[in-house]
């Protein structure tokens, strides 16, 4: 393997990846076992840290996400060309081959290849409450958590295109359905559908979420009106978990998550992308997916370029 500079490790390495959930864990892993210098950087600020349970993902069904996060380090451990790094990066610059990241904690990194595996992040929705239940009897994903849910007396918060379609597939786990749905974002015909399902639509806007020990009881609107709910589905407001990919110049989805290719490619040479911030499919099983694949095509460049060089040696 050919060193990429006379810079010590970890501080020069062939990649480093930015996130430290199921993609970048997996990318990890996919690098290590191609013997590749691989540095982590991790905030340690994962999204789903609100949530008791994982679902979805094969062998690991209702797994704590720290545990699943522990597990996966303990194994990656077994590479010892991968190391972790707990930080925020502020800053990446360079080109392809030559990539430097400055952290929030003054470090600076260097690498030939660089990935974002850096997720999405929650925007305060401005309701009373929801904070109290996200995780335990509020969700966003009714493939990750509406069987624990089901039959429950649910409350879906939404708006615009998502509401309709919301209400449609949490209706395959209850038959007690209610949406929230403020503004006026609904069609007649959207209307319709509701009415001749008994589908209740309340179009005051959520003002309060009353629960006890996460377990929600009831809904509070600003026009004073409450409704008993026992659980709750809503679409949260998200935004990147990173700005630098941005700031890099790679091409974004209007959701602010990057535009790759199904190995990870971003538009920017050397730039690579892989899980929630990389998709609009919110899946454990996906983020992991496209890190391997991401890791994949990363070394696939590193052995091209590698391969290359020996010629002129």
């Amino acid at each position: 393997m050919i060193s990429t500079a006379s810079v010590p490790f970890p501080n020069r390495t062939d990649v480093i990846i930015i996130g430290g959930g199921p993609a970048g864990m997996s990318a990890a892993l996919v690098l290590g076992r191609a013997r590749r210098s691989v540095l982590l950087i991790d905030e340690a600020l994962p999204r789903n840290r609100v949530t008791r349970e994982s679902h979805g993902f094969l062998t690991r069904d209702g797994i704590e996400p720290f545990e699943l996060r522990r597990i996966a380090r303990e194994q990656i451990a077994a590479y010892p060309s991968v190391q972790f790094v707990q930080g925020a990066v502020l800053k990446a610059e360079g080109s392809d081959g030559d990539f430097q990241i400055t952290t929030a904690e003054g470090e600076i990194y260097l690498c030939r290849k660089l990935l974002f595996a850096v997720g999405m992040k929650d925007l305060p929705m401005n309701i009373e409450g929801l904070e109290s239940v996200y995780g335990k009897s509020a969700y966003v994903c009714p493939y990750c958590d509406g069987w624990e849910m089901q039959d429950r007396a649910i409350a879906i918060i939404a708006e615009g295109k998502h509401a309709l379609h919301l209400v449609r597939t949490v209706a395959g786990w209850t038959d007690d359905l209610a949406l929230f749905s403020s503004g006026d974002t609904l069609s007649d015909e959207e209307k319709e559908e509701l009415r001749i399902r008994n589908i209740p639509l309340y179009e005051s806007p959520v003002r309060q979420i009353f629960s006890e020990e996460g377990e929600t009881k009831a809904i509070r609107l600003e026009d004073g009106t409450e409704i008993a709910r026992s659980a709750i589905f809503f679409a949260p407001h998200l935004a990147p978990g990173s700005d630098v990919p941005a700031v890099l110049g790679c091409e974004a989805m209007e959701s602010g998550a990057m535009i790759v290719d199904e190995m990870g490619h971003s538009s920017v040479a050397g730039v690579f992308g892989a899980g929630d911030g990389a998709s609009q499919k919110y899946q454990l099983s996906l983020a992991v997916a496209a890190g391997s694949m991401a890791g994949v095509g990363i070394n696939v460049e590193l052995l091209e370029s590698d391969w290359q060089q020996k010629i002129h040696i």
